[in-house]
């Protein structure tokens, strides 16, 4: 299971700026890969373990903006294409348990 999170962030002051980073730093410590700027993904062994990571950051939120959270399959996440730009060589793409 993978779950991308979609987020968008005010940088207009140098609070927002700490706020922003603080966040994507929280994100990559959270075992959160970038797919595209804003786009973090990471994978889950079951749903337990996604509602965990959902708590974890749902308590660490940054005051304001928007974050989003999607769950899909590792089927759905497979199917996913790429239109323009070129896959990262360091994203993990395999069913195996790790």
């Amino acid at each position: 299971m993978r779950t991308l999170l979609f987020f968008d962030l005010p940088t207009y002051t140098a609070d927002d700026r700490k706020n922003y980073r603080k966040f994507v730093k929280l994100l990559k410590t959270s075992g959160f890969y970038m797919l595209q700027e804003s786009v973090y993904c990471r994978m889950s062994i079951d749903q337990q373990m996604a509602e965990a990571i959902s708590n974890k950051l749902r308590n660490q939120l940054p005051p304001e903006g928007n974050v989003m959270l999607l769950n899909v399959t590792e089927k759905q996440f497979s199917t996913m294409q790429i239109l323009l730009g070129e896959s990262k060589s360091d994203v993990l793409s395999s069913n195996d348990r790790i």
